[in-house]
């Protein structure tokens, strides 16, 4: 069986941190993200292939990851000629497909039980199976309208608050049958929500709903980006490295240094060769990438600091992203939930 990961968006609603470093890649604590899909597909045995569909910077990802040896799962690439969408980008790495295929979109963090979705895909000899996850505020999604028998009966674009009759909302998780693919043009920009999912009701295929109340998160803004980290530091979400490690959650690499005066207010994540000088303030909720320089009586916390960064004396950083390389003068004070691109530089006494 195969996956294929639709993983070719250029992540602009993340941006300026995507410049750069493409969406699935981008560092959780130091992990590339698509580690944790690749993670969740590898609990399913007969899923003996990952196709990873790329067109932003997909030479970077490949260099990453390689032919897939090293994480024990066979590694393709699809490179899309110009973008394709969710339904094109499927049919164009999926083509030659014969057997039932599980599709991810390239933003989403869950620990959904993924046998089980195939389990029942399999049981009600559906011809797609799409997983569907309740929100809170339905209205600023599309919603998925199902029967009692979890047959999907329509969807609905962002609602009106009259129209909301469901809270369950696309999850970005599918189990298709190639031979549906069709329908989609070859080589033409295709939506799965908009014209390939419709079709299979239209034509009366069986199409059935998995619904899941567990974690589920997209990564793709700043605020979800910031959010899985608290996710995984306080627990809610249980993975590396802080899966096995018992409150209070706090991870300090063996070559950290963490001078005499410094506070470390747990959970907190202090990645190799980070240097934290004497009266600075880490934590709660913060993560410094590898080789970061803090200067002394800095205070960061619920602070994302990206590797190679270095942050001057009495800087204060809260509910901030900061990209590779950047460089954050003293006194500096960034406390509006400000996103700086790599290499970004904040010359002394800013204020942001």
């Amino acid at each position: 069986m195969k996956a294929i990961l639709l993983a070719g968006g250029k992540g602009t609603r993340l941006r300026p941190l995507t410049v750069h470093t493409p969406k699935p890649i981008v560092p959780i604590f130091n992990r590339a993200f698509l580690h944790y899909q690749i993670d969740l597909l590898k609990q399913v045995p007969e899923i003996d292939e990952v196709i990873l569909s790329l067109n932003y910077q997909p030479r970077r990802i490949e260099e990453m990851f390689g032919d897939g040896a090293d994480l024990g799962i066979k590694i393709r690439y699809v490179v899309e000629p110009i973008p394709l969408g969710t339904a094109g980008a499927i049919k164009y790495a999926g083509d030659k497909l014969t057997e039932s295929v599980v599709v991810f979109n390239g933003d989403v963090m869950t620990e959904l039980d993924l046998a089980a979705v195939i389990r029942l895909h399999r049981e009600r000899r559906a011809r797609a199976t799409i997983v569907l996850t309740p929100v809170e505020n339905p209205s600023a999604y599309g919603l998925v309208e199902t029967d009692g028998h979890g047959n999907i009966q329509r969807f609905l674009e962002k609602p009106k608050p009259e129209e909301i009759t469901t809270n369950y909302i696309n999850a970005g998780i599918y189990v298709l049958e190639p031979d549906t693919f069709d329908r989609i043009p070859s080589e033409v920009p295709w939506s799965i929500e908009r014209s390939y999912f419709p079709s299979l009701i239209e034509r009366g295929e069986t199409f059935v709903a998995y619904l899941y109340d567990g974690y589920w998160i997209d990564i793709g803004t700043p605020e979800k980006y910031a959010q899985v980290h608290r996710d995984i530091m306080d627990g809610r979400f249980k993975a590396p490295p802080f899966a096995d490690l018992s409150a209070p959650r706090t991870f300090i690499a063996q070559d950290a240094r963490i001078e005499d005066g410094a506070t470390i207010e747990a959970p907190v994540f202090i990645d190799e060769g980070v240097l934290v000088k004497a009266g600075s303030r880490i934590g709660p909720h913060a993560v410094l990438g590898r080789q970061t320089q803090v200067e002394e009586d800095a205070v960061i916390e619920r602070a994302i600091v990206w590797p190679n960064c270095r942050i001057g004396s009495q800087a204060s950083i809260t509910n901030a992203l900061l990209g590779r390389q950047c460089h954050v003068g003293r006194n500096v004070s960034l406390n509006s939930g400000a996103v700086l691109g790599d290499k970004t530089t904040l010359t002394d006494f800013t204020k942001a």
